[in-house]
């Protein structure tokens, strides 16, 4: 027989659970896609996020203002995107990807950023076509394909 005390501590442990969960949503710039991301990739909504945030970085540095002003305006929480993502890593090796003419560091700029997230950097490359089809979802065809080339 459980008695009263383990029964309120069961029944508060439940509620604290159950409220809690909506108010960590929130915290997310863009739970909708964070949701996306982690379901696809099995990972954490947090570290969707601060990948999302770095991807979103590298197509911003890439990209002229306008064009990812287009981008940033298809996809809500943007700026709570770009902040999410982890700071710049200033290994030698990360200088001189970020150094070279165009897009010739290709992904391997955000490195960095998704290793201090826990993720191995190749799973930049599968955030890529997520990312793209969201913001086809958002914005259409002509702003999706202005992410998908600065991300190449």
């Amino acid at each position: 027989m459980i008695n009263r005390k383990t029964q309120c501590s069961g029944l508060i442990l439940t509620l604290f659970l159950l409220l809690s969960a909506p108010v960590a949503a929130q915290k997310l710039p863009n739970p909708e896609l964070a949701g996306m991301l982690s379901k696809e990739l099995k990972i954490t909504p947090e570290q969707a996020t601060g990948g999302a945030g770095a991807l979103f970085g590298l197509a911003k540095s890439r990209l002229k203002p306008e064009e990812f002003g287009k981008v940033s305006k298809a996809v809500p929480g943007m700026d709570g995107l770009l902040s999410a993502a982890p700071k710049a890593d200033t290994s030698a090796v990360s200088s001189l990807t970020s150094a070279l003419p165009g897009k010739a560091g290709g992904l391997s700029s955000v490195a960095g950023a998704f290793k201090t997230l826990g993720l191995s950097p190749d799973m930049a490359a599968k955030f890529v076509p997520i990312l793209t089809e969201y913001t086809k979802s958002k914005g259409g065809a002509d702003v999706a394909s202005l992410l998908a080339g600065a991300l190449k």
